[in-house]
């Protein structure tokens, strides 16, 4: 049944005195596994990961599409015997939902949970999305993007990273704490959202459900690194006007291809600033941890005529705990700065709307017990001291944190890199590696029934 938020608000504040503090220091607990725990672990079936991710592969889950995934998510939780909750999101009220944002035209969609455990201890959500963004030029892969193929030891389609593969790895876990025989004190929970690529309404429907819980982990590629930290994206369009003019009387038009170029000039300036000797810890290091792009740029009506105006579309990154408000004045004066030299545009200004997906950042304290209990099983499991750090793209976790209260962190297989493009890949053996971290993961947190 969807959780309820002040039960689990009032259990996370008799169970988690180890976040008291603000320290920036990672609590790495639990020792050695279990004989509880190698069992489970060793209970992770790949074949059955594999045939499940086959199968969710196959289907075409873009934006508005993605209804026969779930539905095939939902009849994987019910056979291995998760309580599943299945329900048809109501976008019509959600989208009057102050944190609702979409790059597309939702119209119908599922949501998904399944739950196992007795519901006395901590609660853990493993989340992933179902979603993909399209295959693009199907000619450009080598291998079909909807048929999952094994080469190597990695694993071809489109999802396989981003993020069905992960998402099948969750499942996997809880089938092997029940072929384990694992009963948990606590309540595993597995949500498998859609929308995530357009702006996380499937998140937000979840949420609105009342599906939280104590800790979660989005198992987004990471690398296997704990991400107790995401940067956000703020979308926005630029309009450059111009002055339409026949093509062989070009000095009576006004070209805003040419007006756009030192604004791109300066907003490539602005990315400097905001990227320069950047203090926190999580992303010191990346070159460019909050970028700014400029994606699609549509000009003109035809050749031979001069372009009224110029569209720019983008993604703006933002840092963590940063003002978003503040961050947007940035780039609107930014353009006005550099619009102010040029007597065209300072009579005819460009605008700046901020419309489509508005992915805020988010951050867990990395003394919460999500963190040091999964940081403590990599260990456990790996033998190797787990690596901490941020990621630089935007995700669910924002809508856990900032709109569930949910302590998040991404983490799993795979390289982002390798996502939305073609010939989409990940290792094999990756996927069976998250699966058996996410079963011994849910024992600690949630704690076994004796």
């Amino acid at each position: 049944m969807p959780g309820d938020r002040k039960e689990t608000a009032a259990r996370r504040s008799r169970g988690n005195a180890a976040r008291a503090g603000g320290s920036a220091e990672v609590t790495v607990g639990g020792g050695p596994l279990s004989p509880e725990e190698r069992r489970a672990a060793e209970a992770v079936d790949p074949d059955r990961l594999f045939a499940l991710l086959a199968d969710v592969v196959a289907i075409e889950s873009v934006a508005n599409r993605e209804t026969p995934a779930q539905e095939r998510m939902a009849g994987e939780m019910r056979a291995i015997g998760l309580e599943t909750d299945v329900w048809e999101i109501d976008f019509e009220r959600l989208r009057r939902h102050p944190a609702y944002t979409a790059d597309v035209d939702r119209q119908e969609g599922l949501g998904v949970v399944g739950t196992m455990g007795r519901g006395e201890g901590r609660r853990l959500i493993l989340n992933g999305h179902i979603d993909v963004v399209p295959a693009g030029e199907v000619e450009r892969w080598t291998y079909p993007p909807f048929e999952l193929t094994q080469r190597g030891g990695r694993l071809f389609g489109r999802g396989v990273v981003d993020m069905k593969g992960q998402l099948c790895s969750a499942v996997a876990a809880a089938r092997a704490l029940r072929d384990a025989g694992i009963e948990l004190d606590g309540t595993l929970q597995i949500q498998s959202v859609i929308g995530e690529e357009d702006g996380g309404s499937g998140m937000l429907a979840t949420i609105e459900r009342g599906h939280t819980g104590d800790g979660a982990i989005v198992v987004e590629p990471t690398q296997f690194v704990i991400a107790p930290a995401q940067a956000g994206a703020l979308s926005f369009r630029l309009t450059v006007p111009g002055l339409a003019a026949h093509g062989a009387l070009r000095e009576e038009g006004v070209d805003p291809i040419e007006k756009f170029i030192p604004i791109f000039q300066r907003l490539r300036g602005l990315e400097a600033e905001r990227n320069d000797d950047v203090a926190d810890p999580l992303f010191h290091g990346e070159e460019l941890p909050y970028a700014l792009t400029m994606g699609r740029l549509r000009a003109g009506i035809w050749p031979s005529t001069v372009a009224e105006n110029l569209l720019v579309e983008g993604r703006y990154g933002v840092a963590p705990g940063e003002d978003l408000a503040s961050a947007r004045r940035a780039l609107e004066d930014a353009v006005a700065e550099a619009a102010s030299r040029d007597d065209w545009l300072g009579d005819n200004p460009p605008t700046v709307e901020w419309v489509g997906a508005q992915f805020a950042a988010a951050r867990t304290d990395e003394s919460d017990p999500v963190v040091g209990t999964l940081a403590g099983v990599v260990r456990a499991l790996g033998g190797a001291e787990p690596r901490v750090g941020g990621v630089r793209y935007g995700a669910d976790m924002r809508l856990l944190v900032n709109q569930g209260q949910v302590p998040t962190v991404l983490f799993g297989p795979g390289d982002v890199r390798k996502s939305h493009r073609p010939d989409e890949s990940i290792r094999a053996q990756d996927l069976v590696e998250a699966a058996r971290i996410l079963a011994v993961t849910a024992i600690r947190f949630c704690g076994r029934f004796r």
